[in-house]
């Protein structure tokens, strides 16, 4: 067994170097073909080339398709680079766009309280709302304006748009401000344009009751509920809203203030009233007083 194998040995070592050497002169002779600078020679090159090269495209595609795939992979890769830049400035601008939102509707709120006029008479004071009540049993808010600024009890605030509340407690930097939908807050109103009165009863809802309204029939959804000034309490002419109907057909009104979005209000200033120094001014003159004296009903002619 062991002299067999030796043979095969010695067969197998001289045939590897023959197929070497016929590999080596092989490799030679091309490597001289494709160097020789003859016209005959090129020629043959080109009919080798044509021949040769397309038969070799089988054996290319699997390089190719390779080489297509890297380049795809490598494309994707880009691609979700780009898509998470993409969804990184759509976070940002979502943010800006909210930022932009906030301001146009801060924007909008003071611009209406630039353009909306009141009589000459009336200036205000505008604050910011500082907190609010919280409580479903007091509808308040805190305003960052108080004493130092000539702020006095009871005077009439608006959004810029509608009526929102009197001032009721006042500090030296901050004054509370009861709203129209306190339980406690109570506005004479007049219904547009029938002209009848009545008065806005809060409920601490958002829509207050219309209350004491002589004919509710002339009442009708949609008509301007405006202060009328009476007693005192609020200047006339303040739009408080709209009139409206509950589904139990009660008269309520919808408030032009948005009570949700509260920031900024304006406070009025009302004309101080003419004070009664006694009971002379307030009575006419009678006959028997201009005549002076001596002319009355007893006196001489």
């Amino acid at each position: 067994m062991a002299r067999n194998g030796s043979q095969g040995d010695d067969y197998i070592a001289p045939l590897r170097r023959l197929l070497t050497a016929i590999l080596v002169l092989v490799l030679l002779g091309i490597f001289v073909l494709w160097r020789i600078d003859n016209p005959r020679v090129e020629r043959f090159r080109a009919q080798v080339t044509d021949h040769v090269v397309p038969s070799f495209d089988w054996a290319m595609t699997p390089i190719t398709t390779a080489v297509s795939l890297g380049r795809d992979f490598q494309s994707y890769r880009q691609l979700v680079q780009q898509n998470r830049q993409l969804r990184r400035e759509l976070q940002q601008m979502k943010a800006w766009k909210e930022a932009a939102l906030q301001l146009e509707q801060e924007n909008a709120r003071l611009l209406d309280l630039n353009k909306v006029r009141l009589d000459p008479r009336l200036t205000h004071v505008t604050g910011v709302v500082m907190a609010d009540s919280g409580s479903p049993f007091r509808q308040s808010v805190l305003l960052n304006v108080g004493a130092r600024d000539g702020i006095r009890d009871g005077w009439a605030t608006m959004d810029g748009i509608g009526l929102v509340g009197r001032v009721s407690g006042v500090g030296k930097n901050t004054s509370r401000v009861i709203l129209l939908t306190d339980s406690s807050s109570r506005v004479p109103a007049t219904v547009q344009p029938s002209g009848q009165p009545a008065i806005v009863r809060g409920d601490n809802t958002v829509a207050p009751q219309l209350a004491f309204v002589e004919n509710p029939d002339d009442a009708r959804p949609g008509d301007r509920v405006v202060s009328s000034g009476d007693g005192g309490v609020f200047p006339a002419g303040l739009l408080i809203g709209q009139v409206a109907k509950s589904p139990d057909g009660q008269l309520r009104v919808r408030l032009a203030a948005d009570f949700e979005r509260l920031e900024f209000l304006r406070v009025l200033r009302s004309p101080e009233l003419e004070r009664l120094t006694g009971p002379v001014s307030m009575v006419a003159p009678t006959d028997a007083t201009a005549a002076g004296p001596g002319r009355g009903d007893g006196g001489a002619p």
